[in-house]
């Protein structure tokens, strides 16, 4: 057979759209300011960073620096996320709430508001434990996003400085599921 008859392997474009993406989050990545956390792509390149404004604000920035929303903490476990930076937040495009908060387990229950509620008529809930940086944002019967502690081989102690957020193909602008993390990373 020659080599003009041997077919060639051209990936679906929508098969590229089913694989899920990987962060990695981290407060010492090249870039950060201090008391930023930032999540990178595998090739180490800044996608989002999460800035602290004060102790209930904090503002999820693109690469470049510009802001994408605000995330502001209300009382009673109520999380607001606003399009646009701190001084100048816009519309709200969704509240979280805290619906369970034992030892080591904390429950999120998150609503969208607006234009994106039309878009996603999905009700989301984030399950997972804040001190272990290990949590899972969940659609009806489905997994949107997991993270999980950075395991190494024959390693006793793993630290929480650094963990992996996978995001599963669907709907969901990334950027929303990492301002999700970032707000449970608050609670």
């Amino acid at each position: 057979m020659a080599d003009s008859d041997t077919p060639k392997f051209q990936p679906n474009p929508d098969d590229l759209k089913r694989i899920p993406i990987d962060l990695f989050v981290s407060k010492k990545l090249p870039g950060l300011s201090s008391g930023d956390l930032g999540f990178a792509d595998s090739s180490k390149n800044l996608v989002f960073i999460l800035r602290k404004s004060s102790s209930s604000l904090k503002s999820l920035l693109d690469s470049s620096g510009a802001p994408l929303f605000s995330i502001s903490r209300l009382h009673n476990g109520i999380w607001e996320l606003h399009k646009g930076d701190v001084e100048k937040r816009k519309d709200l495009v969704l509240m979280v709430k805290r619906t369970s908060n034992k030892f080591n387990k904390t429950e999120l229950e998150v609503s969208f508001a607006g234009n994106v509620a039309e878009e996603s008529s999905q009700h989301l809930v984030i399950k997972g434990s804040p001190f272990q940086k290990s949590c899972t944002i969940y659609s009806q019967d489905s997994i949107v996003a997991q993270t999980s502690l950075m395991y190494k081989l024959r390693q006793i102690y793993v630290g929480r400085s650094k963990f992996r957020l996978t995001i599963f193909p669907g709907s969901i602008d990334h950027s929303l599921v990492v301002a999700m993390v970032a707000v449970f990373l608050q609670g």
